[in-house]
C-alpha cells in the first residue's frame, strides 16, 4: 500500500513545501526564504542535511520514492547524494542516489543547463517483525521532492523521542564532503549523543546574519550550538571592529527566545590555508584544471593590521565574548578540539578547507564526548 508523505512524517526540517510530485523540505522558513536568502543560501536550506523521514510500522519492507535536484560543475567530479535506512537506531542500509534533475554550471562563463531526471526509489527489506522505528535519512547535498512510502502494513509518523538539539554552522556542518548523509559530523555526534538534530548548518551562509539569529530564537530547542567564523574568513565579510558587535548582537537575539538554553560557541576548525592568511578563499585553478576541487585563500597575513581576520583571530575574540558575557549557560569550545593539527598528518583536509568522511566521524564522536555527554556543556546535567 502507499501512502503520501505528509508533515508530520518529516523529522528536522523548519517546513514542507507542497510541490506537484508530493512535499519538498525547507530547513529556513518561507519568510526568510522570500525575504533574507540570496542564492547559495536558497541552495543550500533546500538540500535536507540532517532532515529524515520518520515512521512507525509493523512492515517487513518499505520503500521511499523521491525525486532528487542537484547542481554539478562542468568538468569537475562531485559525488552523488545518497540516503540512509535507519531502524530501531541502527544504520542498516545507504543507497546512493542514481536519478533526478540536474543542472550543469559552467564555471568558466557562469551559465547553466538543466537536463530532467526521473525518480528514485529507495527499498529495504528483510525487515524484523512487529512494531519498529524506521528513519530515512535524506541527503545533506541534493534537494529532493518527497512522494510517497510503500509498504505491506499501515505506516505513521513517528516522532523520535529526545532533548532537540539545534546546530548552526557552515558547509562543514551542512556535510560537504561527507559521503552520506548519516556521517555528516552533526548527525554522527546526534545519534552518539541520542539527541535530536535540526541542522541550521549552510554552505557558505554562517555569516552571523541577523535574521539567522531570529530563526534559531524562534525555533523550539533544548541545546544549541553555533560553530561561527569559517565563512566570515573565506568571504572576507568583516572585520574585527564588525565582528565581535555582531557576535555579540547574534547571541543578544538568541537569548531573547532562549534565555536560559545550554549555548555553546564554538570556534573554527584547524585549516591551514586560513589560520594566519585572511579572505577571501578561492577556487585552486590547478586543482579545478584536474577535474578536482581545491581552496586556496588570498589575503595577505600583514592584513590583519587591518582589522582583517584569520581563524586564530577569530578564535581569540570569540572566547573573549563568551568570557565578557554574564551568562553561566554559554559556553565556549574551541574548535581545534574537534579536528586540530595533527589530524591534518592523519586525516588532511581533501580541498583544503572541508573534512572528509572519516574527519566528519572523529569530529562528532568528539563534540558528542565533549559537549553532549554527561556533565558537558550541553549535556543531561550541564556543566558549568
Amino acid at each position: 500500500m502507499k501512502t503520501r508523505i505528509t508533515a508530520e512524517f518529516v523529522v528536522g526540517a523548519a517546513e514542507v513545501e507542497v510541490t506537484a510530485l508530493g512535499v519538498r523540505p525547507h530547513r529556513l522558513p518561507a519568510p526568510v526564504r522570500a525575504r533574507d536568502a540570496d542564492g547559495q543560501l536558497l541552495a543550500a536550506e533546500a538540500q535536507p542535511s540532517g532532515v529524515r523521514v520518520a515512521l512507525r510500522t509493523a512492515s517487513r519492507q518499505v520503500s521511499l520514492e523521491l525525486r532528487a535536484s542537484r547542481v554539478t560543475y562542468r568538468g569537475v567530479h562531485r559525488p552523488r547524494g545518497a540516503v540512509d535506512v535507519v531502524v530501531d537506531g541502527t544504520h542498516v542500509h545507504t543507497c546512493t542516489l542514481q536519478h533526478g534533475d540536474n543542472t550543469t554550471m559552467d564555471l568558466a562563463t557562469g551559465t547553466g543547463t538543466s537536463t530532467p531526471g526521473t525518480t528514485d526509489t529507495i527499498s529495504v527489506h528483510g525487515l524484523p517483525s512487529g512494531d519498529k522505528v524506521i528513519e530515512f535519512w535524506l541527503p545533506h547535498n541534493e534537494m529532493v521532492d518527497l512522494i510517497h512510502l510503500t509498504a505491506d502494513r499501515t505506516v505513521t509518523p513517528a516522532r523520535p523521542p529526545g532533548r532537540v538539539w539545534l546546530h548552526h554552522g557552515s558547509s562543514i556542518s551542512q556535510g560537504s564532503d561527507a559521503t552520506h548523509p548519516t556521517g555528516i559530523w552533526p548527525v554522527v555526534a546526534a545519534r552518539r549523543a541520542n539527541v535530536q538534530l535540526i541542522n541550521l548548518g549552510f554552505s557558505g551562509s554562517a555569516l552571523i546574519d541577523p535574521f539567522m539569529a531570529r530563526v534559531i530564537r524562534d525555533t523550539p530547542a533544548d541545546l544549541i550550538s553555533l560553530k561561527l567564523g569559517i565563512n566570515v574568513v573565506n568571504l572576507d565579510a568583516m572585520r574585527l571592529r564588525s565582528f565581535r558587535p555582531a557576535v555579540h548582537g547574534f547571541l543578544d537575539t538568541i537569548r531573547e527566545g532562549h534565555p536560559t538554553t545550554p549555548l555553546l560557541l564554538v570556534s573554527p576548525i584547524h585549516c591551514d590555508i586560513h589560520e594566519n592568511t585572511p579572505g577571501p578563499g578561492a577556487f585552486d585553478t590547478d586543482k579545478l584544471a584536474q577535474g578536482s576541487v581545491g581552496f586556496i585563500a588570498t589575503g595577505s597575513p600583514e592584513d590583519t593590521a587591518l582589522g582583517r581576520l584569520t581563524l586564530q583571530i577569530i578564535r581569540q575574540h570569540l572566547a573573549a565574548i563568551v568570557a565578557e558575557r554574564a551568562d553561566d549557560a554559554l559556553h565556549y569550545l574551541d574548535g581545534r578540539e574537534l579536528y586540530g593539527p595533527e589530524d591534518t598528518r592523519t586525516h588532511p583536509l581533501p580541498d583544503a578547507l572541508h573534512p572528509g568522511t572519516q574527519s566528519h566521524r572523529i569530529m562528532g564522536e568528539r563534540f558528542a564526548d565533549i559537549a553532549l555527554a554527561d556533565g558537558a556543556p550541553l549535556g543531561p546535567a550541564g556543566r558549568l
